[in-house]
């Protein structure tokens, strides 16, 4: 019998393990790619690992390859869970079983202290995802359609691509593969998710850790337009941590933004890093010990 990979149906998570400056190895809030993997599968009419099952893979991916976690501010293992139909089937209907694997591979920073920031391209003819799609959950399909626009906008000079809403072609979303957030003094703004956007891990702490910190955070409706009040932007993810954006251009207006030290993202980014490497004290249980 011949059996057939199904990838009508497929997620994928992101994660990082990271090496602290004491050499422990550790995970930052795994058990919610776990439950954002449930609650996508349950989308997709996906079987999916429990949170306890995806834990135990996780885990024993850092373990096997432990070595090549690299050493504090060199980089990171980044872990690639992932879960696709599989069977021997070929109708277009719901996978007979499914196959949930877990990939690995150390990686460097993205974002690099002396680098440039981000300069992004707003895209006004394809849209990221449609109401009732599943913008919301990280199925395998949300990244292919992007590519074009990617490629294109990536042979003009640019970092990466900031997509408008379907619906109104008003109103911003999300980067290729990342949250978007603004700063206007006090006052952080990103889109709301409101099932067209990612929840995005790195995005709901950050969001947490200003409100800690005293700034005034609102997720909601966030026209294109409004991107020209911003003082500063910045990009959340698990593969950018927190990135600072030098510009964005929309109708071939290029608008600049500050970037540096002193200024919020800086703050944002050094308290987060300080968390996942365990170098300030995490007072919220988001990090995990691999042992």
């Amino acid at each position: 019998m011949i059996f057939f990979w199904w990838m009508l149906q497929g997620l994928i998570e992101g994660m990082k393990a990271y090496r602290g400056e004491d050499g422990r190895v550790l995970m930052f809030r795994p058990e919610l790619n776990a439950m954002r993997m449930k609650n996508g599968a349950e989308r997709m009419c996906m079987h999916s690992p429990s949170v306890q099952q995806f834990m135990e893979g996780v885990k024993q991916t850092v373990l096997a390859n432990k070595r090549w976690v690299p050493p504090p501010g060199k980089g990171s293992l980044y872990l690639r869970p992932l879960l696709f139909g599989s069977g021997a089937s070929l109708g277009v209907s719901a996978a007979s079983e499914y196959t949930f694997v877990v990939f690995g591979s150390p990686v460097q920073n993205y974002f690099k202290e002396g680098t440039a920031a981000l300069n992004l391209y707003v895209e006004e003819v394809i849209p990221r995802a449609y109401i009732g799609g599943t913008g919301a959950v990280k199925a395998i399909s949300n990244y292919g359609p992007v590519l074009d626009a990617m490629r294109r906008a990536k042979a003009r000079g640019f970092s990466d691509v900031l997509y408008l809403d379907a619906e109104t072609k008003k109103n911003i979303e999300e980067v290729s593969a990342a949250n978007i957030f603004l700063v206007k003094g006090n006052t952080i703004v990103t889109p709301a998710t409101n099932g067209t956007i990612l929840r995005g891990i790195i995005r709901e702490s950050v969001i947490e850790i200003a409100l800690d910190l005293g700034y005034k955070v609102e997720e909601r409706v966030v026209p294109v337009e409004e991107m020209k009040e911003a003082e500063e932007v910045f990009c959340t993810g698990t593969a950018a941590g927190i990135a600072s954006v030098g510009s964005i251009t929309f109708q071939n207006i290029r608008t600049e933004y500050k970037v540096g030290d002193g200024l919020v993202t800086q703050q944002l980014r050094s308290i987060l890093v300080g968390i996942q490497n365990g170098s300030i004290q995490d007072t919220k249980g988001w990090v995990l010990e691999i042992d």
